[in-house]
């Protein structure tokens, strides 16, 4: 099969979205199928699997590059996808590059899979300068290249702003013109198919590639010595609250923290990190060789996001590398196997900072859930899940027609 996967984000930016289309582009070219990644891209692409976009020369959102103008990506897109003869779209994203691969599939009548990786009204709300302003000016570019279906309704914690629900309605729109969708939650999917998305839903996790597994290695469980040695990766960005971590690590004298990733909130977290006396040290964005060594290391992994990520990667990596994980979101507890983590009892540097002294005083519970994580590693692999991402790509195929 030849398969284009587009998306607004790819490596080597860090990032849950850019791992999981590198494992999907790993795991099916392996068995036999011709992929191609067409995204905006940071540097020119030396790998003709991996196609660059037309970029802003002006606006870059959390430092990544944006694709643009809309026309010049569609048209990249047609021109490249006829060129391939591509034979379906997976999408991964909600911004241009996706833009431009439903508009080119539709032209060429290519079925389209949608990926719904997470909460971009919670992304704009914190990312986008005036989101109020900006976001409208989004939501009407977006409905230009794909019409919008009706507003979404309210009631829900999460619908509860305007600018929520311009958000949630442009999602809901995008996934119903899609012939499948495949969000790898299933807290998510509930979400969607409650505000409306009728197309059909396959619940997928993710996987990583076999290259992380074998960069893993066979872990062996974590034995704390002195002070606890915990963990933060991710976007330094509001929505994922790093400064949550960072103020729960300052608080708990013998914790010790190693934060990766760059973004919009990196001086206010350094700011903030100077209070704990040398125990937090930040390390940057760095290649994912460098986060699987820094998991190899540390003792407990912390995911501080709350109401925002829906399946995340590096969640999955800490998994594989036999790392206990602790998260502040009851959502992502079906990330963790049962056993392998603890939820905090509140969502807040407190309860944070509360659950890491007891690990502290308690070093045979990380050993416990580190031996659980251990004795079940491969279940994070991408090639379980192959046969159900292949599934949805036969799905889309055969019912486009009917479209």
């Amino acid at each position: 099969m030849r398969i284009a996967l587009v998306s607004d984000y790819y490596l080597p930016t860090l990032g849950g979205v850019q791992t999981v289309v590198k494992a999907h582009r790993e795991a099916l070219t392996e068995a036999g199928h011709e992929v191609t990644v067409f995204a905006p891209l940071a540097e020119p692409s030396a790998d003709p699997g991996v196609v660059a976009l037309p970029v802003s020369g002006v606006f870059r959102p959390d430092g990544f590059p944006f694709a643009w103008p809309p026309g010049a990506v569609e048209d990249a897109l047609r021109t490249e996808f006829a060129a391939r003869r591509v034979e379906v779209v997976h999408v991964h994203s909600e911004m241009f590059a996706a833009l431009g691969g439903f508009g080119a599939a539709r032209t060429l009548g290519l079925p389209v899979v949608q990926t719904m990786h997470g909460r971009i009204d919670v992304y704009t709300r914190n990312v986008l300068p005036a989101p109020a302003l900006t976001t409208l000016l989004l939501a009407a570019l977006h409905a230009k290249r794909l019409p919008h279906g009706p507003p979404v309704r309210g009631g829900t914690p999460y619908t509860r702003t305007r600018l929520a629900r311009r958000m949630w309605r442009l999602m809901v729109s995008q996934a119903n013109a899609a012939d499948r969708v495949i969000v790898p939650s299933r807290h998510f999917a509930a979400k969607l198919l409650d505000q409306g998305v009728t197309t059909p839903v396959s619940v997928l996790s993710n996987g990583l590639e076999a290259s992380v597994l074998d960069a893993v290695g066979t872990p062996a469980p974590r034995v704390p010595h002195g002070d606890l040695r915990v963990m933060w990766c991710g976007r330094m960005s509001p929505e994922k609250r790093p400064e949550v971590f960072v103020d729960a690590v300052a608080a708990t004298p013998g914790v010790r923290a190693t934060l990766y990733g760059d973004g919009m909130a990196l001086r206010r977290v350094r700011r903030r990190a100077a209070r704990a006396n040398g125990r937090i040290v930040l390390r940057g964005s760095v290649p994912q060789a460098d986060v699987l060594a820094g998991m190899r290391a540390h003792d407990m992994f912390v995911s501080s996001s709350y109401d925002f990520d829906n399946q995340p990667m590096v969640m999955l990596e800490a998994v594989a590398s036999g790392l206990p994980v602790v998260h502040l979101d009851p959502d992502l507890a079906e990330v963790v196997p049962e056993g392998g983590g603890l939820l905090t009892a509140s969502p807040d540097a407190a309860g944070l900072a509360a659950t890491l002294a007891g690990l502290r005083d308690a070093p045979a519970r990380v050993t416990a859930m580190s031996q659980v994580l251990v004795d079940g590693r491969g279940a994070a692999a991408q090639g379980r899940h192959l046969a159900g991402l292949l599934d949805a790509y036969a799905a889309a195929i055969r019912c486009h027609p009917a479209r």
